[in-house]
């Protein structure tokens, strides 16, 4: 598969590619390091581990933890799900009560070894992380080098579309056609087990929050306020707006301390006004869309926003041959590399 497979929301913000590429043709070329939320209190009934593992999915790994401290599966927390096909480093969290913990060397194989361990008072609860840093390596790059160092830098200056990674999406965007599919038996529907509900009501806002993404990249203002438009406060999800356009805004947007928003769709009116809430509507409309619509609402999601761009922090690249090219950069918590990524070019995913 490559890059922007799926469903829509890759769209290219900076023009035609400027490359062509592989990624993940062995784990190392993809690493992914969870940045902590929180400081570990030093004491309680939960040890904290940082983790670094390779070839292994998050769920696998904590139902190793389970087993190596003799608990329930849910007694383990993580703050989110990193990819199989990488090196990653991230925290877990083993409720031990009155517990002293196994040997954390019992843990430790190829593709797992065990970087830290502290006490903490509480679970390690979803979402408790302030961003993930990347390191990838393209490999067999073909495209100029000059037009690729150019798209770097513009995606360094202006940020990048901020959509919702084909991983939401599932194979080929099976998981929305799973989502109408939820909708349609009604009270049936609603008794799928819960992990696998969250993830199809999920993929259905994902989906929707895209459309409206593409739309804006289409018309060039995925980066720039419209009429009407709701503001989204960088690092969190606390929104403003609409209020009239003027410079004190103007030096917000150009400073990366506020962006557009879209929908996240459920219950409620939208929040935006004039030709921002027009837009929003007019992109929706279609038959598929008002089926997602439609069933988000009944299942009782409530009407929030989420950033239209996103800037990849401290975005720096290097060749470490003629036809490899490694690049670094740190975002926020549930924004995708592939987004960064597809502003570059096709870019295939050897892993898949």
């Amino acid at each position: 598969m490559s890059v922007g497979e799926g469903e829509p929301g890759q769209a290219g913000a900076f023009g035609a590619p400027v490359l062509a590429a592989r990624i993940r043709c062995c784990p190392e070329d993809f690493r992914v390091e969870e940045l902590d939320g929180f400081e570990a209190s030093g004491e309680g009934e939960h040890l904290l581990l940082t983790i670094e593992k390779r070839g292994m999915n998050t769920g696998s790994v904590a139902r190793e933890l389970a087993r190596w401290a003799g608990v329930p599966e849910h007694a383990v927390g993580y703050a989110g799900q990193k990819d199989r096909h990488a090196v990653t480093v991230q925290r877990f969290s083993v409720q031990l009560p009155g517990r002293e913990a196994p040997d954390p060397a019992l843990l430790e194989r190829d593709g797992l070894r065990v970087l830290a361990q502290a006490r903490h008072r509480r679970k390690l609860p979803r979402g408790a992380l302030a961003g993930n840093r990347f390191v990838l390596v393209l490999r067999e790059v073909a495209g100029g080098r000059d037009g690729i160092e150019s798209r770097l830098a513009q995606v360094a200056a202006r940020g990048v579309p901020n959509a919702f990674g084909e991983q939401r999406f599932g194979h080929g965007g099976g998981n929305v056609r799973k989502a109408l599919a939820m909708f349609a038996q009604g009270a049936r529907g609603a008794r799928m087990g819960r992990e696998q509900r969250s993830m199809l009501l999920s993929a259905a806002r994902s989906a929707l929050f895209n459309r409206v993404l593409d739309a804006r990249v289409a018309a060039g203002d995925w980066d720039r306020g419209m009429e009407g438009e709701v503001w989204m406060l960088a690092g969190s999800r606390s929104v403003f707006g609409p209020e009239p356009w003027g410079e004190a805004l103007a030096q917000r947007l150009a400073g990366f301390d506020i962006h557009p928003s879209g929908p996240l769709w459920g219950r409620g009116t939208l929040r935006s006004e004039a030709s921002c809430r027009a837009l929003e509507l007019a992109v929706l409309e279609d038959a598929e869309s008002l089926a997602l619509r439609a069933g988000l609402e009944r299942a009782g999601l409530e009407q929030e926003r989420r950033a239209l761009r996103v800037l990849p922090e401290g975005l720096r690249w290097d060749w470490p041959d003629a036809s490899s090219l490694r690049l670094s950069f740190s975002l926020p918590p549930g924004s995708y590399a592939t987004a960064v990524l597809a502003q570059l070019g096709a870019i295939e995913d050897a892993a898949t």
